[in-house]
């Protein structure tokens, strides 16, 4: 698999386990920030793009840190989009 094909199949994996999380209804914040973020026009689509980033972020750090997935973490990223997170050094 080229680079390419690597960051599409991890952009698909993020994808789908945000779309898992809302089929679930857990965490729940997931849905009240997609509702937030349709209210104020953005494609259910972009949507969904943006919080695989903050997903993303959060496994980076989790991964770099050597350190348990931080729910809570993860929420304050959803909730602050559109803003994406600080790219962490």
């Amino acid at each position: 698999m080229s680079e390419q094909d690597d960051e599409d199949f991890a952009q698909d994996t993020l994808i789908q386990a945000i779309e898992n999380q809302l089929e679930a209804g857990e965490p729940a914040f997931v849905q009240a920030v997609l509702n937030k973020l349709s209210l104020v026009g953005y494609e259910r689509e972009e949507i969904i793009e943006l919080m695989a980033l903050v997903l993303a972020d959060e496994i980076d750090v989790m991964l770099r840190d050597d350190r348990p997935f931080d729910l809570a973490r993860y929420e304050l990223g959803l909730r602050a989009l559109p803003e994406l997170p600080e790219q962490a050094p």
